[in-house]
């Protein structure tokens, strides 16, 4: 398998692995990607997840070796299976870190920052590459970089393909936080663990609201907003947190 899944605890991590390529993604590696999103999606027992990559690199985006073949209809094909992968990342209803090391070029770009959190190794390299091969940028990237660093940032970024290290990254607001490569998947868990032991409902409709909050008016989110509390306050979770607030103690979710 070139996609791992390790769970731990009520956290997954999930990591590209194949290194000898920087985590290149192949047409096998995709639909093994898509589907350990959707299996994690069901999964209730998983409330936080990592993507990562393995040997020290995040991802050197896809495989070259597969472009090229079977004409219109194959980059079709090969557009629509990218892309379900960053729909399945972004539109997971469950806290996501993209714990990137090294390289992270590409549709890796892209994927990491589908992620609610990246964290940036000290050793991390962003870069929108596409231009490289006379190709447009995938996999939502530039939709992602709009809403982070704005217009004109972003497209110097995606016309000039040049390299964004670490500590760039974190002042463009590309990444959260900058982390030593020795400690980053600890930094990692330890954040996941957090987010892992909130109210994994409540989280979801919370991560939803980011999502709906940039593009409608004030009204128009006030009123989406309005019918996500409600299935938030029939949670055994928001049970549990009225309990513990009454009692004077830390509540202990269980993401139901």
């Amino acid at each position: 398998m070139t996609i791992t899944v390790d769970k731990q605890g009520p956290v997954a991590i999930v990591t590209l692995d194949r290194p000898q390529t920087k985590n290149a993604i192949t047409q096998e590696m995709r639909g093994q990607l898509y589907g350990a999103f959707e299996d994690i999606a069901l999964d209730h027992e998983v409330r936080a997840v990592i993507l990562t990559g393995a040997g020290g690199d995040f991802c050197s985006g896809m495989d070259v070796g597969g472009m090229g073949r079977g004409g219109v209809t194959g980059s079709m094909d090969r557009m629509h299976t990218l892309n379900r992968i960053a729909r399945a990342i972004y539109a997971l209803k469950k806290p996501t870190i993209a714990a990137v090391p090294g390289v992270c070029v590409g549709v890796g770009f892209s994927y990491a920052l589908a992620c609610d959190i990246v964290l940036a190794g000290e050793k991390a390299k962003f870069a929108a590459i596409f231009r490289n091969i006379a190709l447009a940028p995938d996999g939502g990237l530039v939709w992602h970089l709009r809403q982070l660093i704005g217009v004109q940032k972003a497209k110097e970024l995606v016309y000039s393909g040049r390299i964004i290290r670490a500590e760039e990254a974190v002042e463009m607001g590309i990444a959260y936080e900058k982390v030593a490569d020795g400690a980053l998947m600890d930094r990692a868990m330890e954040l996941a663990a957090s987010f892992a032991a909130g109210p994994t409902v409540a989280m979801g409709l919370a991560k939803r609201q980011f999502d709906l909050a940039w593009n409608a008016s004030f009204e128009q989110y006030l009123d989406m907003e309005a019918t996500m509390q409600p299935i938030a306050s029939r949670t055994e979770d928001h049970e549990e947190g009225l309990r513990a607030f009454r009692e004077k103690r830390k509540p202990e979710f269980r993401g139901e």
